[in-house]
């Protein structure tokens, strides 16, 4: 089997985080979040990265990694250009926002040439959960049909300093995905609870131990013709919608719907990320603590 590669979609514009948190050094090296995904991932067994990115943040990434990746991983960049559709779309002069991570996803289409992981550059996963999507990707049961994502425990996921949009997955007895939907206003509760905020803006609860999509998605080369197909949808019914964006859960929701199976495995992990600006120094505590207790080096890529 090909060994998998891992995609790395740092392309996003931060607004509620106010800068650039892909490239916001948390580590003691100087390192990024997305350090840590790559670094757990080339342990993992995964032998190539390719980064989705802003055109600005090609030089910089480039510049930040310099010879540390060589002999380590293959790495290519993509560059998650607005006006980068499918015939016969083209992008309005208005729109502003990227298309979503459906469309991040679909721009790796000519470089990705087996099994691959995505991971967003913002988020922390941890060792273990990329452990458990290199299982998966080896896995007998994944097929030219299936998919899968590694799932948290929702209270696992939550900021200390503001509501989060969470992907809440529904599994059944066998360890399969039947559905996601995306909660983009949910807080923590007391006792490891949580609610979430309904379109009617009436506030519902949650358990907390939902699993939850934090983006670790696994899928074979030939989910690019399905996303294609799913992005030109998209475009059809949306292309003059500012706001509207394509996310990589509805294009699960419409793989299961047509009959691909997409599997389950759930990280022990607790995540932390860039979500706001105040995040920043419980990040760089939780991988200080991280990084003495042994799980990381000092320096990733000396």
């Amino acid at each position: 089997m090909q060994s998998p590669t891992l995609l790395v979609l740092a392309a996003g514009l931060g607004s509620r985080y106010g800068g650039i948190k892909q490239m916001d050094p948390v580590g003691p090296g100087g390192e990024f979040i997305l350090d840590y995904s790559v670094y757990d991932a080339w342990r993992a067994g995964f032998k190539s990265v390719v980064f989705i990115v802003r055109e600005e943040l090609v030089e910089p990434l480039k510049e930040h990694f310099g010879n540390g990746l060589e002999g380590k991983l293959e790495v290519a960049y993509v560059i998650q250009a607005k006006n980068d559709l499918p015939a016969p779309f083209v992008c309005p002069e208005t729109r502003v926002k990227p298309w979503g991570t459906g469309h991040a996803v679909w721009c790796a289409r000519n470089v990705i040439t087996g099994p691959f992981g995505m991971v967003n550059a913002d988020d922390f996963y941890g060792k273990e959960s990329f452990a458990e999507m290199a299982k998966l990707l080896a896995a007998p049961e994944f097929n030219d049909t299936a998919c899968g994502m590694v799932a948290f425990r929702l209270n696992n996921t939550l900021s200390e300093n503001g509501s989060v949009s969470r992907g809440i997955c529904s599994v059944d007895a066998d360890g399969l995905l039947t559905g996601v939907v995306e909660r983009t206003t949910i807080e923590a509760q007391p006792e490891g609870r949580a609610r979430y905020q309904d379109e009617q803006g009436a506030w519902q609860p949650l358990t907390g131990l939902e699993p939850a999509s934090m983006n670790l998605w696994g899928f074979p080369q030939s989910a690019f013709a399905e996303i294609d197909a799913q992005l030109k949808d998209f475009l059809a019914a949306n292309i003059n919608e500012p706001k509207k964006e394509f996310f990589i859960p509805s294009v699960v929701n419409t793989l299961v719907a047509q009959g691909w199976k997409a599997h389950v495995r759930n990280s022990p992990e607790k995540w932390f990320g860039m979500t706001y600006t105040e995040d920043r120094a419980i990040v760089r505590d939780q991988i200080a603590a991280l990084t003495k207790n042994g799980v990381y080096p000092e320096k990733l890529w000396s």
